[in-house]
C-alpha cells in the first residue's frame, strides 16, 4: 500500500494539500494518507498526526512563546514518520518547520516533493540551496518563482495557483454577494465591511485590536455599516471571545462571527480589512476590495526591514507590480489612516475600480488544475520509488 506523509502548518497551505490528496486518491484509492493539517485535510481522508492548530503561530520573536508546543509537534511527526515508512513526504509551504523535516525524511529513505515554495525570493534568499539539497521535485504556484532556483540542480514547475480552481470570478450583477448574505442571515441592504485578523493565535492577538478600533471609527462615521469577522479554521471560537470580551473597541460595534464560511463572508463584503499574506490573494480573486494593514512585534519588524528585498507586504501588489490595494504597514498602520482607506472604498468609485484591478490578476496565475499538475508530479515521484 502507498503511503504519503503530507506536511501542512498553515491555513491556506492545509487546503492546497486537501486537494492533491483528493487528486492522488483517485489515481490510488487504496494510498495511505497522514500527517500534519487541519479540518479540510482531516475531511479528506488524511490521519492528522498533529492538528495545525498546535502549530498556528508566525512571526520571528512571536513563535517564541510557542516553543515547547512545536518541538512536541516535531516528536510526533518525527514518530509517525518513523512508523509509517512513507514512499513520499509532501511539504507545503511552512519553511520554518518544513526545511529541517525535509532533511529528516530523506534521512528516513523518502522522497521530498515541496509544493509552494518558501517565499526565497522575498526574504531568506539562503535558503534555496538548503532548499535544493533536501528535496526531490519542487511545485510552485507564482510563475516568477522558479527562477530563485536557476543553478541549483532542483527541478523546479510551475504548475499554477491553487485558488484559481478553488476560487471562481465573482458574477456581474452582485447575485455572490446577495447569496452569501443570506447564506449568512446578514442585513442584504446594509454596507459590509469583512475583517479578517490572520489565521494564526499569535497574528490574531496583534491584528485584532488594530482592526477593531478601525471599524470603530468607521461605525461612529456612517452608523449603517456592519462588520463581518472571518475567523480562520485553524483558530478556535473561545481564544476570539476572551480577546473580544478585553477589547473596548468590540464594545457595541456592530459585529458577526463567521465561522467556517471565510469564502462567503469575503463575497458578502463591500470591502475587507485584511493583514499580509496569502488571504490577499483570496479576496483578490473574489473580487472584493480590501485594504490591507498589520503591525508586527517590534523586533520582528526591524529585523524584517533588514532582510526583506520586497516593495511590499501584500502578495496582491507584489503580483500586480503595483499599488493596487491600499497598505498600511507598522507604523503606518494608523486606525484613522487605515478608516479613510476603507470609506473611500465604501462610498466612491475606488471600490469599484480597485475591484476591476483585482479580477485582473487572474490571468497571472496560471489557468487553474495546479492540484492536477501537482498530483502528476507526485505520481511520476511515486513510481521512481516504487521501481528504486
Amino acid at each position: 500500500m502507498t503511503t504519503v506523509l503530507l506536511v501542512a502548518g498553515d491555513a491556506s497551505g492545509e487546503l492546497h494539500a486537501a486537494a492533491l490528496v483528493e487528486e492522488l486518491r483517485r489515481r490510488r484509492p487504496d494510498a495511505r494518507f497522514l500527517g500534519l493539517g487541519g479540518g479540510a485535510m482531516d475531511k479528506a481522508g488524511v490521519e492528522l498526526v498533529v492538528h495545525q492548530r498546535e502549530l498556528a503561530i508566525g512571526g520571528l520573536v512571536e513563535v517564541l512563546r510557542d516553543a515547547g508546543r512545536v518541538a512536541g509537534a516535531w516528536r510526533r511527526l518525527g514518530r509517525a514518520l518513523e512508523a509509517a515508512r512513507p514512499e513520499l513526504v509532501v511539504l507545503v509551504d511552512s519553511p520554518d518547520f518544513c526545511i529541517p523535516f525535509a532533511r529528516r525524511a530523506r534521512r528516513a529513505g523518502a522522497r521530498v516533493l515541496y509544493y509552494v515554495s518558501p517565499q526565497v525570493w522575498a526574504w531568506r534568499g539562503y535558503r534555496v540551496r538548503k532548499i535544493a539539497r533536501r528535496v526531490d521535485r519542487m511545485a510552485v504556484i507564482f510563475p516568477f518563482e522558479a527562477a530563485a532556483y536557476a543553478g541549483t540542480g532542483l527541478r523546479v514547475e510551475f504548475v499554477g495557483h491553487p485558488l484559481v480552481d478553488r476560487l471562481a470570478p465573482p458574477a456581474r450583477d452582485g447575485g455572490d454577494r446577495r447569496a452569501a448574505r443570506r447564506r449568512l442571515g446578514l442585513d442584504e441592504e446594509a454596507r459590509l465591511v469583512t475583517l479578517l485578523p490572520g489565521s494564526r493565535r499569535n497574528e490574531l492577538r496583534g491584528s485584532l485590536p488594530l482592526q477593531l478600533e478601525t471599524a470603530r471609527l468607521v461605525a461612529a462615521g456612517d452608523p449603517r455599516v456592519r462588520f463581518a469577522l472571518a475567523l480562520a479554521p485553524s483558530l478556535a471560537r473561545a481564544d476570539l471571545d476572551a480577546l473580544l470580551a478585553r477589547e473596548p473597541a468590540a464594545a457595541g460595534l456592530p459585529l458577526s462571527v463567521v465561522e467556517g464560511a471565510t469564502y462567503d463572508a469575503v463575497r458578502a463584503a463591500d470591502a475587507a480589512l485584511v493583514k499580509p499574506g496569502t488571504a490577499t490573494l483570496e479576496i483578490a480573486l473574489l473580487g472584493t476590495p480590501m485594504v490591507v494593514a498589520a503591525r508586527a512585534h517590534p523586533l520582528t519588524a526591524a529585523i524584517a526591514r533588514r532582510v526583506l528585498r520586497v516593495p511590499s507586504l501584500a502578495m496582491v501588489n507584489l503580483i500586480a507590480g503595483a499599488p493596487v490595494v491600499p497598505e498600511f504597514v507598522q507604523e503606518a498602520a494608523r486606525p484613522p489612516r487605515i478608516a479613510a482607506a476603507l470609506r473611500e472604498l465604501l462610498e466612491g468609485p475606488a471600490g469599484p475600480a480597485q475591484g476591476r484591478r483585482l479580477l485582473a490578476l487572474r490571468a497571472r496565475l496560471g489557468g487553474g488544475g495546479a492540484a492536477r499538475r501537482a498530483g502528476d508530479i507526485a505520481e511520476e515521484m511515486l513510481r521512481g520509488a516504487a521501481r528504486a
